[in-house]
C-alpha cells in the first residue's frame, strides 16, 4: 500500500501549468494539422483558419480579461504562481511564434499546394492586364461606392474601429482642395463585402478557382479615393478588442435588456492587439500603437492579409471533393428504424447515440413527435447554442402552438451566440412558450430535454441528456453523445433541476444526477478519491476521463493523490490541460492525451473502475472552475450495462489512437504520437459506419 502523499507537496506551483499557456498549446496542435500532408488540402486550410479564429477568441476573452485585471490592480496569481504581468509576457512570446507559423504555413505550404491543384490566390503584383481591368471594374462598381476615407485632422477625429475589422492607414502627400497639407487617413472596409473574391473564369488567364483578396483590390486602387494626391503608403491593420460581456447582478433587473445593451458596445471594447501588414513604416506603427494605447508586445506584423480567418470561405466555395474529406451520411441504429416513433423506442430501453457518426435527427424526431402527440402535456428544454433558423426551435414553436406547455430555459450569455439566442427567445415567446433565462450569475450550460406524457392514467417522463448542444449543424462536426431514457429517477431529477431554473426553491437532493453549482464539484472529488481508496485496499482502480479542459486545481490535486495511491489515470483532454503527467512523486500513473482530428472531440465521459463495479458517467461540464461554480451543469450515470460497455470500448479506441493523438510530456509540451499506418479512432468509426450503411 502506497504511503499517503503530503498534500502540500501536491500543491507546488511547478505541478500546475498556466491556463493561458495550455490553451495556446492546443492552438499549436490544431495548427500542426494544417501542415499534415495526410490531411486533404482544403481541410488543411480549414485547420489553419480554425487556428486563427481560436487565437482571435483567445485575445478577445483571455488576454482581454488579463489586461482588465491589471487595469484594476488584480495580481491574478493562480496555482502556477505566475502573475498577470508574467502571464501576458509569456502569451506574447508564444502568440508571436504562432502567428509567424500561421503565415509561414499559408505562404510556403498551403498556397503553393492549393495552386498546384488549381486553387490560386492571385497577388496584385502578378495580375495580367485582363485581371487588372476586371479588378478595377470591381473596385469602381462594388467597392468604391461603400468606402468612406476619413482624413485625420481636428475636424475628423480618429474613427471608431470595429473589433477585427479590416482597415487601412493611408499616407497621402500634397495639398487638398482647401489648400491644406493632406493629413493621414483611415479607410475602413465594410463588413458587408466578402474578404475573398472569386475572379470570373471568363477573365483571360483565369482558372475556375482563382481568388483575390478584397484587401488587394482596395490596395491596388485606393488612390482613386484621393484624387490629385500622391500616396506615400497604404497599409492594412486590424484591432482586436476585449469582447467579454459584463452584466453585473445588480444591473440585471431585466437580463434580456442588460445583455442587449452590452451587445451594442461589444465591437468597441478595450483594445488588446494590433495587427499590421509587414512593411508598415515605423512612424505609422507608432502612431497606431499610441492611438490604441498598446505596446510593442501587443503588435503583430504579419506577412499577408491581416485576417487569414476569412480564407475559410474558400473551402466552401471550391467544389472539389478530391481536396476535402470524403463525404459521409450519419448512421441510424436499427432499433430506431421502426415506424412506431422515438418514445416507443425509449420505452424498450435506454438509447445512446454517438454524433456525428450517428444522426442527430432522433433528437428532432422526439421533439416533433411530442409536439404532435395529443397525450403529451408538457415539453421543457434548455438551450445554450442552437443556431439561427433552428429546427429545434421550429419544433418547440409547433408544440406551443399545439397547446402544449412549453418551457424553455434560454442562455442569453452563451458567448458569441447572445444575439441569436435573443432572437430565438423572442420567437418562442411569440408562439406562446414560457421563456426564462436561468439564474442570474450562473450560465445554464446543461443540455436537457424533458417530455411529459400521460399514459394509462399516469404521467411518464421521457428525457434526452447530451454532452453537446441542441445544434444540428455542429452535431455534424462535433463528436458528442446523446442519451435517451425513461428512467423514472433520472426523469424526476431532470424535472427538479428545471424547476430550480424557472422558479425559486430550496436546494433539492437529486437521486442520480449531480448538478453544478449544487454539489458537482464535491461529487467529482468524491469519485476520484474513491478510486484512491480502492487502490489502497488492493481493489481494481482506474480513472478514464474524456473532456475538453482540465483546469480546476482541487480536482488536479485529487488526481495527483490518486496517482500516488496507485490508480492508473488516463486523461483524454482535447484542449486546455493544467495537470502535468509523469512527474515523479506526483503523477507517474497519469497519462494525458489529446485527440485533434476531422471532428471536434466535445464529449465529456468519465469511467471509474470502482473496485470492479465499473461506473460510467456523461455530462456537460469540463473540470474547470467556471463549470463547477458559475454554471448550471449536470453529470448523469449510464445505467444500462450494454451502453457502459460501449462507452468503455469507445474510450479504449481513443486511447489506442496513434494517428491524431498528442501526448503531454512532464514539461507540459506535447508530442504527436503519429504512426504511418496507425489507428485513427475517428476514421475507424467512419469505416464501421460505412460497413453498416452498406449492409456488409
Amino acid at each position: 500500500m502506497s504511503a499517503a502523499p503530503d498534500p502540500e507537496a501536491l500543491r507546488r506551483p511547478e505541478l500546475y501549468v498556466n491556463r493561458e499557456f495550455a490553451a495556446l498549446e492546443f492552438n499549436r496542435r490544431v495548427l500542426e494539422l494544417a501542415s499534415d500532408p495526410a490531411v486533404p488540402p482544403l481541410e488543411r486550410l480549414r485547420f489553419l483558419c480554425l487556428s486563427c479564429t481560436s487565437l482571435d477568441k483567445f485575445f478577445e476573452i483571455r488576454v482581454g480579461g488579463l489586461k482588465e485585471r491589471l487595469e484594476h490592480g488584480t495580481t491574478y496569481l493562480r496555482r502556477d504562481g505566475l502573475s498577470a504581468v508574467e502571464t501576458l509576457a509569456g502569451i506574447a512570446r508564444t502568440a508571436h511564434a504562432l502567428v509567424d507559423e500561421q503565415y509561414r504555413v499559408f505562404n510556403e505550404a498551403l498556397a503553393p499546394e492549393l495552386a498546384s491543384h488549381g486553387v490560386r490566390f492571385l497577388p496584385r503584383g502578378e495580375w495580367n492586364p485582363a485581371q487588372t481591368r476586371w479588378a478595377r471594374s470591381f473596385f469602381r462598381n462594388e467597392v468604391l461606392p461603400v468606402l468612406t476615407p476619413i482624413g485625420l485632422d481636428p475636424a475628423h477625429p480618429f474613427p471608431r474601429i470595429l473589433n477585427k475589422a479590416l482597415n487601412f492607414i493611408v499616407e497621402p502627400s500634397g495639398v487638398d482642395a482647401f489648400g491644406r497639407e493632406a493629413p493621414l487617413a483611415v479607410v475602413q472596409a465594410p463588413r458587408a463585402l466578402a474578404r475573398v473574391i472569386r475572379v470570373p473564369a471568363a477573365v483571360e488567364g483565369t482558372g475556375r478557382d482563382d481568388f483575390v483578396f478584397l484587401s488587394s483590390i482596395i490596395h491596388a486602387f485606393v488612390g482613386d479615393l484621393f484624387p490629385g494626391l500622391e500616396l506615400l503608403g497604404c497599409h492594412q491593420f486590424r484591432v482586436t478588442r476585449n469582447t467579454d460581456l459584463l452584466v453585473a447582478d445588480e444591473d440585471a433587473e431585466d437580463l434580456l435588456r442588460a445583455v442587449e445593451g452590452e451587445l451594442a458596445s461589444r465591437p468597441y471594447g478595450d483594445e488588446v492587439r494590433l495587427e499590421v501588414a509587414q512593411g508598415c513604416p515605423p512612424h505609422l506603427v507608432r502612431f497606431l500603437l499610441n492611438r490604441f494605447g498598446l505596446t510593442s508586445e501587443d503588435l503583430y506584423e504579419v506577412n499577408g492579409p491581416v485576417n487569414l480567418n476569412r480564407l475559410s470561405q474558400v473551402a466552401e466555395l471550391v467544389d472539389r471533393p478530391d481536396l476535402k474529406y470524403p463525404a459521409f451520411t450519419p448512421g441510424r441504429p436499427r432499433h430506431l428504424r421502426r415506424a412506431d416513433g422515438m418514445m416507443a423506442a425509449m420505452r424498450r430501453g435506454d438509447l445512446l447515440l454517438h454524433h456525428p457518426y450517428e444522426s442527430f435527427a432522433p433528437v428532432l424526431e422526439l421533439l416533433r413527435e411530442a409536439a404532435a402527440d395529443p397525450a403529451v402535456l408538457a415539453i421543457r428544454q434548455t438551450l445554450y447554442r442552437t443556431g439561427p433558423d433552428s429546427p429545434v426551435v421550429d419544433a418547440l414553436v409547433e408544440a406551443a402552438r399545439a397547446g402544449k406547455e412549453v418551457t424553455v430555459v434560454v442562455e442569453l450569455m452563451a458567448r458569441f451566440d447572445e444575439a441569436e439566442n435573443i432572437k430565438l427567445a423572442n420567437r418562442l415567446q411569440q408562439a406562446g412558450a414560457h421563456v426564462v433565462y436561468g439564474v442570474v450569475g450562473y450560465k445554464t450550460h446543461a443540455k436537457m430535454l424533458l417530455v411529459v406524457r400521460r399514459e394509462e392514467g399516469r404521467l411518464r417522463r421521457y428525457v434526452h441528456l447530451g454532452t453537446g448542444n441542441y445544434h444540428p449543424e455542429t452535431a455534424r462536426r462535433y463528436a458528442d453523445y446523446s442519451l435517451f431514457t425513461c428512467n423514472a429517477r433520472i426523469g424526476r431529477d431532470v424535472h427538479q433541476v428545471l424547476m430550480l431554473l424557472t422558479s425559486p426553491g430550496a436546494r433539492v437532493r437529486t437521486s442520480l444526477l449531480s448538478v453544478a453549482p449544487l454539489g458537482l464539484h464535491e461529487r467529482t472529488l468524491e469519485l476520484v478519491r474513491r478510486e484512491a481508496e480502492h487502490a489502497a485496499q488492493g481493489r481494481p482502480a482506474r480513472i478514464v476521463a474524456k473532456l475538453n479542459a482540465l483546469v480546476e486545481p482541487e480536482v488536479i490535486e485529487a488526481l495527483y493523490a490518486a496517482s500516488c495511491a496507485g490508480v492508473r489515470v488516463d486523461l483524454l483532454v482535447r484542449g486546455t490541460c493544467c495537470l502535468r503527467p509523469g512527474v515523479p512523486g506526483a503523477s507517474e500513473n497519469i497519462r494525458v492525451r489529446s485527440l485533434v482530428g476531422r471532428f471536434l472531440e466535445h464529449a465529456r465521459v468519465f469511467l471509474f473502475a470502482n473496485g470492479g463495479k465499473e461506473e460510467v458517467y456523461l455530462g456537460s461540464a469540463d473540470w474547470m472552475e467556471r463549470n463547477f461554480f458559475t454554471r448550471v451543469e449536470v453529470l448523469f450515470p449510464v445505467t444500462r450495462a450494454a451502453l457502459r460497455r460501449r462507452l468503455a470500448q469507445d474510450l479504449e479506441l481513443e486511447l489506442a489512437d496513434d494517428r491524431y493523438a498528442w501526448e503531454m510530456q512532464p514539461d507540459s509540451s506535447w508530442r504527436r504520437a503519429a504512426a504511418a499506418a496507425g489507428i485513427s479512432a475517428q476514421e475507424a468509426r467512419l469505416a464501421s459506419l460505412a460497413q453498416v450503411l452498406s449492409g456488409s
